[in-house]
């Protein structure tokens, strides 16, 4: 653990659009510094991509980036990221993903000369590793396309660096399933932190050479697959929640390996790397219904400072095109912030987004931001990641049962059931790494981990 002291220490000090280190970036687009902006997320309409189909792809893509920007340009939106999340064909062959990120950016600059548009590209290769039989983690031809990618994506006008990394999703996905909470932490505090620190020391560095943003990672294969089997009852909410805090330290991995923010929004640990390391963080929650169901698509946005619809395909609305829409919604979402902020309503504009989700889901309880604040204080408190994990998922569920027994937080007995469960298995789990991946070994070889890909 580098982060030992809270960048954010009071809980009305973590809000929207406000970080203690905003980011900068080459149009002039300062995220953090005071405006929340929006981050349209988009994708193809279901179709095949071929050789054949490059130039409908390309097609599609020009298409989303111009209707968008015309889009913000009649809404008088100053400024504006678009975040384009490569499918695996995009990186497979890196050459398409860089000539897409070269088609928006150059909308980028159109609308930039022309309408005086701040509007920034965040790439976001898709992690191929995971495609890998073996798993190669740390080498072979997938590594070596993600950089690729990176590498001429940043100089073609990616200007903001991301990826959704999968380190470790090998177990937590077995974990999630069968509500092995030991299984989770070790897969996101061992796993994936040492994963995130290797992938982010190369992303850092395609940043620096590029002269581009070393942006941040998500964990939302981790958090965001227990969240989603949580609504559909598949496994307790009560666990989804732990699950979300015990991401916090894995993404944050990114952030002591050079990234500056604003993380991507899927993950929804922004709140907890926002407290601790003071960077800009990208959100998403009634926004991204689009494209999934959450219990938190209010209090998602008390601190937010891009504002995301996680993503959306390139279809027909009556309106319009479906990302056109979105980048609709969107601005408005986020002049409403503007407007609390210029009336002098920020506190009670939180307080707002706050209420309407906290008392009906430990998954909204737990992203408060005086909880997000009170968890944070125990994380940074941790020896190492294990123990910082541990320690912030225990106060977690401190607090999920003190809003139970006071009445404030809704959860039904099997639930609640689950709190003593799962602090238990944490109590017991070794906070030295090595006495707990010994003690992981059975599990670890059950599933087929080589531990050899993590540097174990």
């Amino acid at each position: 653990m580098t982060y030992h002291t809270l960048a954010i220490s009071q809980p009305n000090e973590l809000t929207f659009g406000r970080v203690v280190y905003p980011v900068t970036t080459p149009r002039g687009l300062v995220i953090g510094g005071g405006t929340v902006y929006p981050e349209l997320n988009f994708t193809l309409p279901p179709m095949s991509i071929t050789p054949d189909t490059r130039e409908e792809v390309l097609t599609h893509y020009r298409e989303i980036i111009s209707s968008a920007l015309e889009r913000a340009a009649a809404l008088y939106q100053e400024g504006v990221v678009f975040e384009f999340e490569t499918l695996p064909e995009m990186t497979l062959d890196p050459s398409l993903g860089i000539e897409i990120v070269s088609i928006l950016n150059e909308a980028c600059e159109q609308y930039h000369q022309s309408h005086g548009i701040r509007g920034e590209i965040r790439l976001t290769p898709n992690d191929l590793r995971e495609l890998g039989k073996p798993l190669r983690m740390r080498s072979g031809k997938y590594l070596d396309l993600i950089l690729t990618l990176f590498e001429g994506g940043a100089q073609a006008g990616g200007n903001l660096l991301s990826i959704e990394s999968t380190g470790g999703k090998e177990l937590s996905d077995h974990a999630i399933m069968n509500c092995d909470i030991s299984a989770s932490l070790y897969s996101l505090s061992v796993l994936g932190v040492r994963d995130v620190k290797f992938l982010w020391e190369h992303i850092t560095r395609i940043a620096r050479s590029t002269g581009t943003i070393s942006g941040g990672d998500t964990a939302c294969g981790f958090g965001n697959t227990a969240m989603v089997l949580a609504d559909k009852r598949y496994i307790p909410r009560v666990f989804a929640a732990i699950v979300r805090i015990l991401t916090v330290v894995r993404t944050l991995a990114a952030v002591e390996a050079g990234a500056q923010g604003p993380d991507k929004d899927c993950g929804y640990e922004g709140p907890y790397l926002k407290a601790i390391a003071g960077i800009p963080i990208s959100m998403e929650g009634r926004s991204s219904a689009c494209a999934h169901f959450s219990p938190v698509g209010n209090i998602a946005g008390a601190c937010c400072d891009l504002w995301s619809n996680e993503s959306v395909s390139n279809v027909r609305l009556l309106s319009g095109m479906a990302p056109t829409v979105s980048m609709e919604q969107l601005i408005y979402d986020t002049r409403l912030y503007h407007a609390a902020s210029q009336l002098g309503s920020r506190d009670a504009y939180v307080r707002m987004l706050v209420e309407s989700d906290v008392h009906r889901d430990p998954q909204a309880l737990v992203l408060a931001p005086e909880h997000v604040i009170d968890i944070a204080g125990h994380i940074v408190q941790g020896k190492n990641a294990v123990d910082a994990s541990v320690r912030g998922a225990l106060r977690g569920l401190d607090i999920i049962e003190a809003h139970v027994h006071d009445g404030s937080l809704t959860l039904d007995a099997r639930e609640e059931a689950w709190i003593p469960l799962i602090r238990e298995k944490l109590e017991e789990v070794p906070r030295d790494e090595d006495e707990f991946t010994d003690s992981m070994l059975p599990l670890l070889e059950e599933q087929g981990i080589d531990l050899g890909e993590y540097g174990l």
